[in-house]
C-alpha cells in the first residue's frame, strides 16, 4: 500500500482524524435513520435493531483495524526452485459502496510471479479481506491489493482481477441486475508481457 495512505480510512496520513463515535453514539445514529425512513425505532421488533447493526458494521469494516503487511509478512523460501505464476483465483469477497453504503459482492483472482519466496496461498485470501471490509470502489480496491503485494512481496510481477455485482445499480438507480463490474491491474513482468497477460486470464478461464 502507498505509505502516504492511512491503512485505517484509505485518507492521506496526514488528514485529519474525525472523532470516532462509541457504541451510545452509533447507536443513536440507526435509530434516527429508522426513524427518517419512516418506521417507529421503539417498537418491539426494532428494539435491537441498533444494536445488531453496529455488530454488523463492525464485521462488515473490520479491514480498518487490519494491516496488510501483518498478513503478507511470511513468507517462504523453500519452494524447490519453482519461479512460474503462483495464481488464486474465485477469491470470495463482499465490500460496501462507499457512494451508497451498499454491498458489491464478486470474486478476485490474484497472480504473481515470485522473486525471493512465496506467501502462503491463504494470506492472498485474507488480504482481499483486508481492503474489502472498508467502504470501497471497486477500482481503489483493486489497486490497494496489488500494491500491497508488490510492496510486501517485491514479485517480478503481479495481476490482479475483480468481477463484482454491485448492488448501488441492481437495487436501486437503473436496476441493473446481473451486470458484472470487471476491473484488473498489471504491474511489473504482467505489465510489460502481453504473452503473461494472456497466461493470466487463460489460467482464470477468461480465454
Amino acid at each position: 500500500m502507498d505509505a502516504r495512505v492511512n491503512p485505517l480510512n484509505n485518507q492521506p496520513a496526514n488528514s485529519k482524524q474525525p472523532r470516532r463515535p462509541n457504541q451510545e453514539e452509533a447507536e443513536a445514529a440507526v435509530r434516527t435513520l429508522i426513524a427518517w425512513a419512516g418506521d417507529d425505532p421503539t417498537r418491539e421488533g426494532l428494539l435491537e435493531t441498533p444494536g445488531r447493526v453496529t455488530r454488523a458494521y463492525g464485521e462488515f469494516f473490520a479491514g480498518y483495524e487490519q494491516d496488510a503487511k501483518t498478513i503478507l509478512s511470511k513468507t517462504f523460501k523453500e519452494v524447490g526452485g519453482y519461479d512460474d505464476i503462483v495464481l488464486v483465483k474465485d477469491i470470495p469477497f463482499s465490500s460496501h459502496c462507499e457512494h451508497h453504503m451498499v454491498p458489491f459482492v464478486g470474486k478476485a483472482h490474484i497472480a504473481y510471479l515470485p522473486h525471493d519466496g512465496v506467501v502462503g496461498l491463504s494470506k492472498l485470501a485474507r488480504l482481499v479481506d483486508v481492503f474489502a471490509r472498508r467502504l470501497q470502489t471497486q477500482e481503489n480496491l483493486t489497486a490497494q491489493i496489488i500494491d500491497a503485494i508488490n510492496e510486501h512481496l517485491g514479485p517480478r510481477g503481479a495481476a490482479v482481477m475483480l468481477e463484482a455485482e454491485h448492488m448501488c445499480m441492481s437495487m436501486r438507480g437503473v436496476h441493473a441486475h446481473g451486470a458484472a463490474t470487471v476491473t484488473h491491474r498489471f504491474t511489473g513482468v504482467f505489465a510489460e508481457d502481453r504473452v503473461e497477460q494472456d497466461r493470466f486470464f487463460a489460467m482464470i478461464g477468461k480465454r
